[in-house]
Order: C-alpha cells, then structure tokens, then sequence
C-alpha cells in the first residue's frame, strides 16, 4: 500500500535529519507528523474509508478510533503531532525543542507499533 510505504519514507527522514550536525527541529516534527498521517489515511484506505482532504491528525485518528479502539492509546500522540501537521511549514514557526523532537520520533515509533498499524505493515510486506 502506497500510504504505508510513502509514511515510511517521511519517517526515515525525519530519523536521518535527528542525525545530522545541524538539526532542524521543526522539520523533523513536520516529517513525524506527515509519517503519522500517511499511516493513519492508510488504515482508513484499506477499511474502505475516504476521509474528508485534511491533515488534521487529531481528526483522522478520531475516524480510527470509530474503527478499532485501538487508536484511543495513540490520540494524545496524534494530538501533539497535530500543530505540526501543516502550520510549521510557514513563518510563524513555534519554538521547538529538542524534547519536542524526541516526543515526535518516540510518538511516530509508538503508532508504527500499534496493532492495526503493524498488521497493515504485516500484511504489506506479504
């Protein structure tokens, strides 16, 4: 499934430029949150859901959580991720740490693991 596969990619992304000598924290979280909204559009593709054109996180796990209660452990990660969906990419950036950067990675790691999220990925790789 393309979703999980293009998730994948933000995501290593986001890793490698945790890496790098000069950080860009806001593009790191950028690229979690881009990485959890892949996943969670890709779930919601393969149970047959169109959801509306958005990348609200905290709306999109709220259309998985009707799904499988599942996603109820990941919303207070979907929900911090969410201020950085989009609004990060313009000029007025928030000050973000190096704490908010490690939340983001742990968070994107957290839902890569949860069970309809793993099995997704299970069964891609098939």
């Amino acid at each position: 499934m393309e979703w999980i596969k293009i998730a994948d990619d933000d995501f290593d992304s986001a890793e490698i430029l945790n890496k790098a000598f000069r950080k860009h924290n806001e593009i790191i979280c950028y690229h979690c949150a881009q990485a959890v909204e892949k996943y969670l559009k890709g779930y919601l593709e393969y149970k047959d859901i169109v959801p509306e054109k958005t990348h609200n996180l905290s709306y999109l796990v709220s259309i998985c959580i009707e799904q499988d209660n599942h996603f109820i452990n990941i919303k207070t990660e979907c929900d911090f991720l969410n201020k950085f969906a989009n609004d990060i990419r313009y000029p007025h950036r928030y000050e973000t740490k190096d704490d908010d950067v490690n939340f983001c990675i742990n968070a994107v790691k957290q839902i890569r693991k949860l069970e309809p999220i793993f099995d997704l990925q299970n069964e891609i790789d098939k």
